[in-house]
């Protein structure tokens, strides 16, 4: 009998306990989130990597581009100072999880390779890939098609969605990666590659440069869609919920397609960096 009351005094004391204890969890997570602690430092550091247009060096050092100007505003939003990080892309999601800042927004595809390391807001844009060819090398070439050829050698920046596209639709080409969209384009300039994969409107934007050497194969469509998302560290549920709503808020109030299109269909912006 004595057993008996020990065993339902137990129970009781650990059902009394249980709310307690769920509470003290829920106050312990929200403590750690990272959007507490960003906003008690009062600063959002911002993980990023230079793409044309998303993020570019401008004229007085800085950068521009239209996920600075995303970063910027999220950061306004929250009430903190935006601090950026530039990072190489090969190791961007490595520095996110080793806490070197807060957030990637690099126009980073959602993936689900991607998504088992990282965890991704709903998507603030889409992307997609189309290709950028060699008017010499590459003449006479109109679809995807016609670049899946063992004698073409096709370049792309390693560890992107491009490069991704590039090994999934053109199997038979010879795929040549860089750390650098810049190395990329040059190596198709020079004659050492016949065409470069890369997300719009960067293929556009050099045919108007180097209208002479560059050609639009696709006649500037793109071969894939890809949702693009901010990409925090997996368990931060407090995080995830506010970059959630912010693109729910900043996708109703216009500012995101506002932004959008002065960065992707003009070039209004070219001042700031040449």
């Amino acid at each position: 009998m004595k057993i008996r009351c020990l065993l339902a005094l137990t129970l009781v004391l650990s059902l009394l306990a249980t709310p307690l204890l769920a509470s003290e969890v829920r106050q312990s997570l929200t403590e750690e989130s990272t959007l507490a602690q960003v906003v008690a430092k009062n600063k959002l550091r911002i993980g990023f990597s230079t793409f044309v247009p998303w993020a570019m060096k401008d004229k007085t050092g800085g950068y521009t581009g239209f996920e600075i100007e995303v970063a910027k505003q999220l950061a306004e939003d929250m009430g903190v100072e935006a601090e950026f990080v530039p990072t190489k892309w090969s190791g961007i999601i490595p520095a996110l999880l080793t806490g070197k800042f807060d957030v990637i927004i690099g126009g980073m595809g959602i993936t689900p390779a991607r998504n088992l390391k990282v965890n991704f807001s709903d998507p603030y844009e889409f992307s997609g890939m189309s290709i950028v060819a060699n008017s010499k090398l590459a003449a006479g070439r109109s679809s995807l098609e016609a670049f899946n050829d063992p004698a073409l050698t096709i370049v792309a920046r390693i560890g992107t969605t491009a490069a991704t596209a590039a090994k999934k639709h053109l199997p038979k080409a010879q795929l040549r990666l860089f750390d650098d969209e810049g190395q990329a384009l040059q190596e198709v300039l020079n004659n050492r590659a016949a065409a470069m994969v890369s997300s719009q409107p960067f293929p556009e934007f050099q045919t108007l440069k180097y209208a002479d050497k560059l050609y639009l194969p696709l006649a500037g469509k793109t071969f894939t869609k890809e949702p693009i998302g901010f990409a925090i560290r997996k368990g931060d549920v407090d995080f995830l919920n506010f970059l959630n709503n912010w693109v729910k808020f900043r996708n109703a109030d216009g500012w995101l397609q506002e932004h959008y299109e002065y960065w992707f269909t003009t070039q209004d912006w070219k001042a700031r960096i040449e």
